[in-house]
């Protein structure tokens, strides 16, 4: 596989590697400035930069990885798809649920896959979630906590309104931060039968952090997210005979079970330092198949359906 890259940020440096790691090829990256691209090119050893979309799209990947802001999400993938390249996008795959079905029905029509760049359902931890939660009993509570605070919020504070903050380019602390913990809950789960949710807004109308409640049968969950504070507690599942605790949702490095009367135990999981490495295996694997309607795009497609009405009753707007 011939990998194009757009977009020169964080993300998009450790896709890199975790794709230098696996023996996928980097072959081009796409940036507006000439500059960002050289530097970013230099820094991986990437032999073409591109500053011209089409261009790009042209240049001989077999497929792309889309790490730009979010409202760019869906115009980038469409026209990477009827380009006839794969698209691996950066979460979230589309802030609304009709940009999703416009880059689904590409891809089905070109006969390309499509997929969200959501690291933990692709992580092995979550397997070994899914696992263990039989043996927890009815399952009666779910915590999910992921909050990070933004290196980006400083500059925020001292007056300056960068990317990770401008609601004009479809972000909010529920688009960056919790599409995480809500995926996890709709991969494991589906949507939830009911949902309510609040939020908290900067001065400049951007959503810093927020909280949801889904009422499943038979359970509840709680999510808590935020871009503007760090989190301290795990992420709990509890059932009617015991507990599993994970420590950081979007990279976990321990599970834990407490099972009611005995001595708490950790899982035998071992992390991988770059855990984008199993997204990105999933992905080569879709696309060596040619699955272009792979289980993930539902999993995918209910998420931003939630998305959705999370940001009608907290009143979340991009401007």
């Amino acid at each position: 596989m011939k990998l194009g890259i757009v977009g020169t940020n964080f993300i998009s440096d450790q896709l890199v590697e975790a794709a230098q790691s696996i023996g996928v090829e980097v072959y081009a990256v796409y940036s507006r400035a000439e500059n960002t691209g050289e530097a970013f090119a230099n820094k991986h050893g990437i032999g073409r930069v591109l500053t011209d979309y089409d261009a790009f799209l042209g240049c001989g990947c077999d497929a792309v990885y889309i790490a730009t802001p979010n409202c760019l999400h869906a115009g980038q993938s469409i026209r990477a798809l009827q380009a006839g390249l794969h698209v691996l996008c950066e979460k979230p795959i589309a802030t609304r649920r009709a940009e999703f079905d416009r880059m689904r029905e590409q891809a089905r029509s070109a006969g390309r896959v499509l997929m969200e760049a959501m690291r933990p359902i692709h992580d092995p931890a979550f397997e070994m979630i899914r696992a263990v939660l039989p043996d927890l009993g009815q399952l009666r509570r779910i915590d999910l906590e992921f909050c990070q605070y933004s290196r980006r919020y400083d500059a925020f504070l001292a007056g300056t309104v960068q990317n990770a903050f401008n609601p004009a380019l479809g972000n909010a602390a529920l688009m960056d931060i919790g599409v995480y913990p809500l995926q996890i809950l709709v991969a494991l789960f589906g949507l939830p039968e009911k949902c309510s949710s609040a939020s908290t807004f900067l001065s400049n109308g951007f959503e810093g952090q927020g909280s949801v409640q889904l009422q499943y049968p038979g359970f509840l969950a709680a999510v808590s997210y935020a871009k503007i504070i760090d989190s301290v507690c795990p992420s709990v599942f509890t059932g009617e005979r015991g507990s599993l605790t994970v420590d950081r949702l979007n990279a976990p490095t321990h599970l834990t079970l407490c099972m009611r009367g005995e001595t708490p135990r950790e899982l035998d999981y071992r992390p991988e330092k770059n855990n984008m490495v199993f997204e990105l295996q999933t992905f080569r694997e879709l696309c060596e198949r040619g699955e272009v309607n792979h289980r993930f795009l539902q999993i995918s497609e209910d998420t931003v359906t939630l998305s959705d009405r999370i940001r009608r009753m907290s009143k979340i707007r991009f401007r």
